[in-house]
């Protein structure tokens, strides 16, 4: 059976600046538990705790440039570039080039607070 998604569910975003995620399908806004796919603007300078998420994330960059950083490797994704990051790895996305990015991620399985395994925040 089809489903309709009229529009996207506005999520609060993780992170020291204020991003813009419209969810279209996922937990909140479609009420799919297989996949989660969100559209993404995030300002210069954001960036999000480090996480070890429990699913694959598939991110293509629209605009500008997005910053993602593994225990091994940084990766510099670009307008029209994508990555997919593994599972159970840890990895932190950011956005710390002027105009910042705009993007799309996908979730196997959908996005859920209680599977994404944030870093701890140290408050100092």
């Amino acid at each position: 059976m089809a489903q309709f998604i009229k529009s996207p569910s506005i999520i609060k975003a993780a992170g020291n600046k204020d991003k813009i995620i419209k969810e279209f399908f996922g937990l909140v806004n479609s009420k799919t538990s297989e996949v989660s796919i969100a559209h993404m603007k995030s300002p210069e300078g954001w960036e999000e705790p480090g996480q070890c998420p429990e699913f694959n994330e598939y991110t293509v960059v629209l605009k500008g440039k997005l910053k993602i950083t593994t225990k091994k490797e940084e990766y510099i994704i670009e307008k029209g570039q994508g990555i997919m990051t593994s599972k159970n790895e840890w990895v932190r996305y950011s956005s710390p080039f002027k105009g910042g990015a705009e993007y799309v991620a996908v979730c196997l399985p959908a996005f859920s607070p209680g599977i994404v395994k944030r870093d701890p925040i140290d408050n100092g």
